[in-house]
């Protein structure tokens, strides 16, 4: 029986032409396309979601530029197989190009491997990460790539992917697609190509076909993609409803259900760093300080996790949930900077008051910086009154302490120095 290849990897396009989406980056002046088009192509990290093209895009590249061609995933490939590849990659004439795909899974050791090839131009490497470089890429090999950022599609974007995916399974199995609604259609696809080509697929082959046609709209499709997609996805909507899933059972101090949660995606091969980032996220967020404590565990966790991996960490992250899912909760700090954030918007950059500016030279003395400021360990309690604020917006209260033991301490302390300014 031959193998039939999937309807996305018949729309994988193979050129820059017919590449989808990253306009920023491939239209008429995009850095990337000037840099293809002069050969004058860094090493770089593609950094954005799933199915936005970062594989697609490694490969026209290599293509449009006549380049040998390396690919490697960092989940079944270790420092051997860099090795390998980069003393294949001596022997060309010209510079090779290596892909490496979720590159945020190499190991340290793993990612000093590759500096030697990068910086001497053996390879140009590419690599693909849906995970923050600045965090998952190691600082020495970061400073020699350039990071472009990949942008989830639009709506355009993707009717032009739907509309493809439609010809391209008429041309080969005669069936005709009438996409009547797509809504439900975008709303699956969150922005994901691959996504998006995946359910067209399973449409057009569960459906049952009325005279030759089969009608998409948004009933028909909810109904048969929740029927065919409900094993978890770590790269589809899934992911993010069960990451969504543990997250708010953690915020709503339930460990049963965060442990549930945990343990389907420990079960689905979720990377684990991933699970203790946002738990480090959700100490700050949702915890703070109702439990400062919680902050320290939740790094000690990712931490831990980072050095220890698969299965022993599966009890490091289990510890970090429950005690997050069972600590006093308050989101005080998280609302204080969306406050002040959006102060800032509106207010825009509003002036320094000259108490408070620094006075490094005899000029900003003699006009006032750093005039009439009061050192607050000069005065009794280690604290005086005065203005920190731009005076537009004096006595605007951002931080609300939250209804738990340990902010309403800090509420009295607040109330006892600021009295009536800030109406604690």
């Amino acid at each position: 029986m031959q193998q039939q290849i999937p309807l996305a990897e018949q729309l994988r396009p193979a050129n820059v032409n017919d590449y989808v989406g990253q306009e920023h980056l491939l239209g008429p002046k995009g850095i990337l396309r000037l840099a293809i088009e002069s050969d004058n192509l860094p090493s770089m990290i593609f950094w954005g979601p799933p199915g936005v093209g970062k594989t697609t895009l490694a490969y026209i590249i290599s293509q449009k530029l006549s380049r040998p061609f390396y690919t490697l995933s960092a989940i079944n490939s270790g420092v051997k197989d860099v090795r390998e590849v980069i003393a294949s990659a001596r022997e060309m004439e010209t510079t090779a190009i290596l892909f490496i795909d979720e590159i945020h899974r190499f190991s340290k050791s793993q990612q000093d491997s590759l500096l030697g090839a990068v910086e001497k131009g053996i390879v140009t490497l590419i690599g693909a990460t849906t995970e923050n470089p600045s965090f998952e890429v190691i600082s020495p090999l970061l400073s020699r790539c350039q990071v472009y950022i990949l942008n989830p599609l639009g709506e355009a974007e993707l009717r032009t992917i739907i509309q493809r995916a439609v010809n391209k399974i008429s041309e080969t199995s005669g069936l005709k697609l009438l996409i009547k609604e797509d809504e439900s259609l975008m709303r699956i696809s969150g922005g994901d190509a691959r996504k998006l080509i995946n359910a067209i697929e399973i449409i057009a082959g569960v459906a049952k076909p009325v005279n030759g046609e089969v009608v998409i709209d948004n009933a028909s499709t909810t109904r048969i993609i929740q029927q065919n997609l409900s094993k978890y996805d770590k790269k589809g909507e899934m992911h993010y409803d069960i990451i969504s899933a543990f997250i708010k059972s953690m915020r709503g101090s339930d460990p049963n259900a965060a442990v549930y949660w945990l343990a389907r995606m420990i079960e689905s091969g979720e990377d684990p760093l991933f699970i203790a980032r946002r738990m480090l996220i959700l100490a700050a967020e949702d915890i703070g300080n109702a439990n400062p404590n919680a902050l320290l565990l939740a790094n000690a966790c990712f931490d831990a996790v980072h050095k220890t991996g698969y299965p022993e960490c599966r009890i490091i992250l289990s510890q970090c949930a429950v005690y997050l899912a069972t600590s006093a909760k308050s989101n005080a700090s998280y609302m204080a900077i969306e406050q002040a954030m959006e102060m800032v918007r509106k207010k825009g950059d509003l002036p320094v008051p000259l108490s408070l500016r620094n006075a490094p030279t005899r000029l900003m003395k003699e006009i006032g910086y750093g005039a009439n400021y009061k050192y607050a360990h000069s005065y009794q309690e280690n604290f005086v009154e005065m203005d920190f604020l731009p005076q537009a917006i004096t006595g605007t209260r951002f931080y609300n302490p939250g209804n738990n033991a340990r902010e309403e301490e800090t509420r009295k302390f607040l109330k006892l120095r600021w009295k009536d300014r800030y109406n604690y």
